[in-house]
């Protein structure tokens, strides 16, 4: 009966999917076909959640990471009694639905990250793991564990293939993470045919090289022998786990075993002749039997326990673990602690001139003192990018309370792992590279902005004025390739006092993921009130000066400001009154009120920009007859003062600029 009972529920999960493609006409049928019954033994036996109360903190995490499956989450979500409807269903892959075709974040359904683009999702779990220990390391004592719980990740054959899986697997491997389970839906078929046209090699000796403990389960409708790889995988917790679960993708389909189940409806044949041989009746569509449904919403009352349970565990710890219990809902809530900007760093126009990334370094570490949840590290880069945070310690197996990680050269999943350490909730993370190595994390800088995380990029070396190390490592299309990115914040902050500015909003903005561009080599501090400058970053530009009847405005960000600066004394020279306009930040610009744009950039004012980055997008902003001093070509090595010299970023090229433009306006 038990096991009758299970069909049915593998069954009732796998039609809800292949109705709501059909309707949708669109959809990936094959790999829920397969892989239902791997997921159903995992959520019926194994996974701890709360369908009641789905941000319950100690709940195990699951992560689609083959997010073209997304209508085996969405059933099951509907199935155990989360607020998804059957209506829901009806309507996937539809306008306004809430069951996009790939799953995108949403923690009040159970959604714990957006996931589609292969090998994000298993990445965003490494940083979720990583979170789970260092939080439990922080705040476990005396036998009480108030954070233990596992992170589950359902990947397919085509995340394997991707290459962020490779540098996940590395970095878990490393960390022994081992309360990070991967199931592996192997079903040997992609969009092309068999994986064998581009996919031969060993995917268990890889992971076995990463040090994972590996095992392999030889028909993914074994639930027996699927149960009993879930059980071994967590009692192994000084090693991620790896299962191999070997299935067949559009099972019980005309088209098993085809990549034609793969992204695309069975088609109403096919979908009639599948139900036919699983024993399935053809009519109603959506058809939910009473005894399944029954089943899998025992995970309502089972959630319920299970977190009462903890609830009692958690006020013992509170009685008997009080100086961390005090600082739980600190980490908890996310929110910055009272007073946790007293002690950044103050800088003056007296002091020497300072690299931007060398003041974000002083102020991470003032931060880190002040907000014990911030959390980070950097691409093997820490050294250059000025992001360790000293005294804070190593997050290290072994050592996971340390707050430091050292990612390696690994930019991508540095970048996803990011997002699930934010996804997790209780961290504040931030990762530092160059920024010409920006396009390495790209994807998963994408899916934070989608996702609106409080994420933190420190991307030092911003341009051709890092000099010697030459153009592979001078970023020249990057600032605009960034702020082509919906929901990113962009911030260049001009010198040090704007850099403590910048730091400061990062902290405290909640719209979504923040990157910080700075300076490889040392600028002048502006002379300018304390005061004037944080009002400026926060509004994204301001003018250095109150002149309201400039001839010419100089439109500037970062170390390009200096030169605005330079130029503006040589044109006052020779009679022309230039306005320099710092602009960190476009995107906060942009949303000022029109009023207080207008009063920065003055209307019927010629206009120049100058960026040592690819000039796309300063039009916007120096208008139909305005100039922009760029670069369309890639840089040099040579020391960095001479590169943009060369290039044309000097004070005899900016006056040229706007004298031909004040002769064009007459």
């Amino acid at each position: 009966m038990d096991r009758q009972v299970d069909e049915l529920c593998i069954n009732t999960i796998r039609f809800l999917a292949v109705d709501a493609i059909e309707r949708a006409k669109s959809g990936h049928p094959g790999m829920v076909l397969g892989a239902a019954p791997v997921a159903y033994v995992l959520w019926d036996r194994f996974l701890k959640h709360n369908p009641s109360n789905p941000k319950w903190p100690n709940r195990d995490r699951f992560v689609l990471s083959a997010g073209h499956a997304s209508m085996l989450l969405y059933s099951l979500l509907y199935l155990t009694g989360y607020p998804m409807t059957l209506d829901d269903l009806k309507s996937f892959r539809q306008w306004g639905s809430r069951t996009p075709g790939h799953p995108e974040r949403d923690p009040e359904m159970g959604i714990e990250t957006t996931t589609g683009p292969l090998g994000q999702g298993l990445a965003n779990a490494v940083g979720m793991a990583m979170a789970e220990a260092h939080l439990a390391a922080r705040f476990n004592c005396d036998g009480h564990k108030v954070v233990d719980h596992f992170t589950y990740v359902l990947a397919s054959d085509g995340d394997m293939m991707e290459g962020i899986s490779h540098e996940a697997a590395s970095l878990a491997g490393h960390l022994k993470l081992g309360k990070l389970i991967v199931l592996y839906d192997s079903n040997q078929v992609s969009i092309e045919g068999s994986t064998s046209l581009a996919f031969t090699e060993d995917v268990s000796a890889r992971f076995r090289a990463y040090g994972w403990h590996v095992q392999e389960v030889g028909d993914a409708n074994d639930l027996d022998a699927v149960e009993d790889a879930i059980s071994k995988a967590r009692i192994e917790i000084d090693r991620p786990s790896l299962i191999v679960v070997h299935s067949h993708i559009g099972y019980g389909s005309p088209k098993q075993d085809s990549a034609s189940s793969h992204g695309a409806p069975l088609g109403p044949e096919a979908a009639r002749a599948t139900k036919e041989k699983l024993g399935w009746p053809l009519q109603p569509e959506f058809y939910v039997p009473a005894q399944a449904l029954e089943h899998m919403r025992l995970a309502v009352e089972r959630g319920k326990v299970l977190e009462q349970e903890w609830n009692v565990e958690f006020l013992r710890w509170k009685e008997e673990c009080r100086e961390r219990a005090a600082e739980w809902q600190i980490f908890m809530s996310g929110r910055l602690p009272a007073g946790w900007d007293a002690h950044l760093p103050q800088f003056s126009p007296n002091d020497p001139p300072i690299a931007t990334r060398k003041a974000s370094g002083k102020t991470i570490n003032a931060i880190a003192d002040g907000v014990p949840f911030l959390f980070g590290g950097s691409a093997d880069l820490a050294p250059s990018n000025n992001t360790y945070m000293t005294g804070k310690g190593d997050f290290e197996p072994g050592s996971y309370a340390g707050r430091n990680v050292h990612f390696g050269v690994r930019e991508h999943v540095m970048g996803a792992a990011l997002n699930g350490l934010a996804e997790h909730g209780g961290i504040r993370p931030f990762g530092g590279t160059f920024l010409v190595f920006s396009d390495y994390m790209r994807p998963p800088i994408r899916l934070a902005a989608m996702m609106k995380l409080p994420v933190t990029y420190v991307f030092t070396h911003d341009s051709i004025g890092i000099g010697e190390d030459g153009p592979t490592h001078q970023p020249v299309e990057h600032l605009p390739a960034l702020r082509a990115i919906p929901g990113l914040t962009v911030i260049r902050p001009a010198d040090a006092r704007e850099t403590v500015e910048a730091w400061r909003l990062t902290m405290e903005w909640d719209k979504g993921p923040v990157a910080l561009i700075l300076t490889r080599q040392s600028l002048p501090i502006l002379d300018l009130d304390q005061a004037k400058i944080a009002d400026g970053v926060r509004r994204g530009a301001y003018a250095l000066d109150e002149n309201r009847d400039p001839d010419v405005q100089i439109l500037a960000t970062g170390s390009e400001v200096h030169l605005a600066l330079e130029a503006k004394k040589a044109l006052a020279e020779e009679g022309i009154r230039a306005q320099v306009v710092s602009m960190p930040s476009w995107e906060i610009f942009e949303a000022q009120l029109e009023k207080y744009r207008k009063s920065v950039l003055i209307p019927g004012k010629p206009k120049i920009a100058v960026e040592a980055a690819y000039p796309l997008g300063w039009e916007k902003w120096v208008g139909e007859h305005g100039a922009v001093i760029g670069l369309r070509r890639f840089g040099a090595s040579a020391p960095g003062k001479i590169v943009m010299e060369k290039l044309g970023f000097n004070v005899p090229n900016v006056v040229e600029h706007a004298k031909k433009l004040l002769g064009h306006h007459g």
